[in-house]
């Protein structure tokens, strides 16, 4: 009994800021609900989750990463749009913050495009976007990556070229084999062969090829083609 009175006490004690709010102009509105979210995350006993934090931001403040490798073809994205369109956001953009205030995106950059680019939903949502972020133990470039292939992964999203790209950059930012395929969700060698694909033996010198992917020489627009086992 005595935890439904405090309960009630706090929520009594709430109700009359509720109505200041939402007299507030639009722009003034989202911030103080950012602010009060961002007040009530941090004594949630799910904090350590990023989603306990959703909040609404500009969308002239999120921009794509470099290295995002899934691709989504026009019919899926109007797909997504007409998802959005029907059922909202029912999913947030997972970011980072910039140090100039701004938002890089880790996860939903096809989200972010609906949002931004789609006029029915920009006007709907009055030009913002939904954020969460990602933990700032994962804010490194290197956890940043690691990230987004992970989201992209567990939805069977990934350009192989893109992919390997990322490996490459990972073995130069001195991470093992063995800490991208855990990371990335891998086997060992499949984190072999997207190597290969990349032409730079010299990121494997002391590893035999596997028979299971090849790369033809090419030039202009011929793609690495991947061969795929019986």
């Amino acid at each position: 009994m005595f935890v439904e009175t405090t309960v009630d006490a706090v929520v009594s004690k709430f109700s009359p800021l509720v109505a200041d709010i939402a007299s507030m102009p639009l722009d003034d509105r989202a911030d103080a609900i950012n602010k009060l979210r961002e007040m009530l995350h941090e004594v949630s006993p799910f904090n350590s989750e990023p989603v306990d934090f959703v909040k609404w931001v500009k969308n002239t403040t999120v921009h794509a990463n470099d290295y995002n490798p899934n691709s989504v073809a026009p019919p899926e994205m109007e797909l997504l749009h007409r998802s959005i369109q029907a059922d909202g956001y029912t999913q947030p953009i997972v970011s980072m913050p910039d140090p100039d205030g701004r938002y890089e995106v880790i996860d939903g950059f096809h989200r972010h495009r609906v949002g931004k680019e789609c006029e029915d939903i920009q006007s709907r949502v009055h030009g913002y976007l939904p954020l969460v972020q990602i933990r700032q133990s994962q804010q490194d470039r290197n956890d940043r990556m690691a990230a987004t292939i992970r989201h992209n992964r567990a939805r069977g999203k990934h350009k192989v070229e893109s992919m390997s790209e990322i490996v490459v950059e990972l073995k130069r930012r001195f991470w093992s084999d063995e800490k991208i395929a855990t990371e990335l969700g891998m086997e060992a060698d499949e984190v072999l062969r997207l190597q290969q694909v990349t032409g730079l033996s010299g990121l494997f010198g002391d590893r035999e090829f596997s028979e299971a992917w090849e790369a033809e020489s090419f030039t202009g627009e011929q793609e690495v083609e991947q061969i795929e086992e019986d």
